[in-house]
């Protein structure tokens, strides 16, 4: 995980990414994608709160040691407040609305649709703060991303679920908003931090948000059952600190509402993934819904034409 942004970061700025960063989206996207099954395995034996608040220490507990073994530059006060709201926005706030909605009765496919409006947040914040040119070409990819979305969660999509309340909804979409503006925050105060030690400082902001809620909602019950073992070792490796790190690493190189619109393939990789691993049936307007989605993201991340 060693920092050597200066090099491709130069690389980005002469008009030649670094030949890592186009296999990153699709990667990052399928690593992102398996994020329900930890969810989906804990959910019977662990509170949501609790849960996050065990992963968060335990990746800030091995990005610190990492840390220090490779002797990685530490942040000074100022930087590393930055990485905490960052680490706050992205970690705390957005998945612990997330897995609290989905826990207290949020239907899945419902969630999903919430979540898939997080593109279009970023853009319409991205455009104003941080100077980025979205095109019509990007708003009309954004527009078809929410519709293929849509019919990509369509089996699981109810609206009449006990769950779907005005606190569950509203919550998600605190969450789903928090996500879109901690990127723009991780792009205009983070994009220069080292990537180790600025990871440890984000998560013990993500850490500090769902401890704080887990103190007052939950009662940090969880049963260590193989499931929920098999769960913390994924989402602490591949999620918290493999896919986050690529995620990173695309904001610092890319544009930020650009690298968004690869969440709108996460739902339908998430259904072939569930498809494959949890026998779920697959239907066709999924497919369809699929092929829009991947339609969507080629018109977000087409470069316009000089």
């Amino acid at each position: 995980m060693a920092d050597k942004t200066s090099g491709t970061g130069a690389k980005a700025a002469l008009g030649h990414p670094p030949a890592w960063l186009v296999a990153a989206p699709m990667l990052f996207v399928l690593l992102w994608s398996t994020g329900f099954i930890g969810a989906r395995l804990t959910a019977p034996d662990a509170e949501p709160l609790s849960f996050l608040a065990w992963r968060f220490g335990i990746v800030t507990a091995v990005l610190a040691l990492w840390s220090v073994i490779v002797r990685a530059p530490w942040l000074p006060a100022r930087e590393a407040s930055h990485a905490l709201i960052a680490g706050a926005l992205m970690h705390g706030c957005y998945l612990g609305s997330v897995y609290w909605a989905v826990f207290n009765g949020m239907p899945a496919g419902v969630s999903a649709l919430i979540i898939g409006l997080q593109p279009l947040m970023t853009a319409f914040i991205a455009a104003p703060v941080l100077g980025e040119r979205v095109t019509t070409r990007h708003w009309l990819g954004l527009a078809v991303g929410i519709a293929g979305v849509a019919l990509v969660v369509w089996p699981k999509l109810t609206f009449t679920a006990s769950g779907i309340t005005p606190v569950t909804v509203l919550i998600s979409m605190f969450g789903t908003l928090c996500f879109a503006a901690g990127s723009i925050y991780q792009k205009q105060f983070c994009a220069g931090h080292d990537m180790r030690t600025g990871n440890v400082f984000q998560f013990i902001g993500g850490t500090s948000v769902v401890l704080i809620g887990a103190w007052f909602m939950e009662s940090f019950q969880i049963a260590w059952t193989t499931p929920v073992i098999f769960a913390m070792f994924w989402t602490v490796l591949v999620l918290s600190i493999g896919a986050i790190t690529l995620l990173y690493m695309m904001i610092r190189l890319g544009d930020v509402s650009k690298v968004a619109g690869m969440f709108y393939l996460v739902p339908a990789v998430t259904a072939v993934i569930a498809w494959l691993w949890f026998g779920e049936t697959l239907l066709v307007i999924q497919m369809l819904g699929m092929a829009v989605c991947a339609a969507a993201v080629m018109l977000v991340m087409q470069r316009p034409a000089r």
